[in-house]
């Protein structure tokens, strides 16, 4: 890996973690039709959305 990949899957990290907390601050006052809309976008955010969909506890009703 070079060094310029490196700097590039670090600022994908940064923006990632950046965004889980911007979605986890929305999800307090959700309602249910925005948190399916939540979980979608964690879904598209990362590969392992569904571990923290199932730690947020989005899919329950």
């Amino acid at each position: 890996m070079s060094c310029s990949e490196r700097k590039r899957e670090l600022r994908r990290r940064r923006h990632r973690k950046k965004k889980l907390a911007t979605l986890s601050r929305k999800l307090q006052k959700a309602t249910v039709s925005e948190r399916t809309v939540i979980a979608e976008k964690l879904r598209s955010l990362t590969s392992g959305a569904e571990t923290i969909i199932g730690r947020w506890e989005l899919e329950k009703r």
